[in-house]
């Protein structure tokens, strides 16, 4: 399986938070399934000093890049504009 972290910063417009929470349960049936499948691994929001969601980090795996693809443009978070900035890097979780 090839692994990769997301590191997503969302919008700073005042709209941001809102648009996160509108596709927030999308988002996360999509992270539930991925996890039934074996390709979440684990992630979780980014809080600011408030404690307001502000971006997330996730950890998955597929078993080839065009999987990862498919997955990452049906994205929720990514579809819908709440995820501004995105990192994607190759990852391999520690056998320890």
């Amino acid at each position: 399986m090839q692994q990769y972290v997301i590191i997503a910063q969302d919008g700073t417009d005042e709209d941001a938070l809102e648009r996160r929470m509108l596709a927030r349960p999308f988002h996360l049936a999509g992270a539930k399934k991925l996890k039934e499948q074996n390709n979440f691994v684990v992630g979780g929001a980014t809080l600011d000093e408030e404690g307001k969601m502000r971006g997330s980090i996730m950890i998955v795996q597929f078993e080839t890049k065009e999987d990862f693809d498919h997955w990452y443009t049906n994205e929720p978070y990514i579809k819908d504009g709440v995820w501004k900035t995105i990192e994607v890097k190759s990852f391999r979780v520690a056998d320890v």
